[in-house]
């Protein structure tokens, strides 16, 4: 964290952080330092299945394959090797997760924590920061975060009115993403407050 916050917020900006990935990896690491098993919880049930997913789609990139494009930034040689390298907690990040959540125990109240926390970093990405397509004076920064405006981040998704698929991207991660998460935390790992 010493070296990647800095480094992020040189090259990205502070709105980097606003990612789902990073508020986990942030959350993860006071989760660590607390032994908290809430906060651990929390960003498990979050980013355990889309980072799985993006280390499943590394792999392919590595082979020479596609699969969804989201990583294709780490392969690409026109960002520093050290950006990439540091972008690589995305690999680790679930395992870590999964492992912790073994040995502290999930907390059901996870489920609603990381959906209010996504929802609000929805409509902050959603209204305050740069849509898709948006042409910044540096091209570094973030622009569609977390996906509010389609899945592509050089032009918004044309096929719905952009609080339609807002409202469509929340409901999907909730129904698609954490509730089966949470499901499958709270079946194998759930004790007893």
């Amino acid at each position: 964290m010493a070296v990647l916050v800095p480094v992020y917020w040189y090259h990205y900006g502070w709105t980097n952080f606003l990612y789902f990935c990073d508020v986990a990896l942030f959350v993860t690491w006071i989760g660590l330092c607390k032994e908290n098993r809430l906060l651990i919880s929390l960003a498990a049930v979050g980013i355990v299945l889309p980072q799985i997913l993006w280390c499943v789609d590394f792999g392919f990139e590595l082979a020479g394959g596609k699969l969804t494009g989201m990583t294709t930034y780490m392969f690409d040689a026109s960002r520093p090797f050290y950006l990439r390298a540091l972008s690589l907690f995305h690999g680790w990040l679930p395992w870590l997760l999964v492992f912790v959540v073994a040995k502290l125990g999930y907390d059901r109240r996870a489920l609603a924590g990381w959906t209010g926390l996504a929802m609000g970093l929805c409509g902050v990405a959603f209204f305050l920061l740069p849509p898709a397509g948006a042409v910044l004076d540096d091209p570094n920064l973030p622009r569609n975060v977390n996906y509010v405006f389609g899945m592509d981040d050089s032009a918004p998704q044309t096929r719905f009115t952009p609080m339609t698929y807002l409202a469509l991207w929340i409901g999907g991660l909730i129904c698609c993403v954490y509730v089966p998460t949470h499901a499958l935390l709270n079946r194998f790992f759930s004790r007893a407050a």
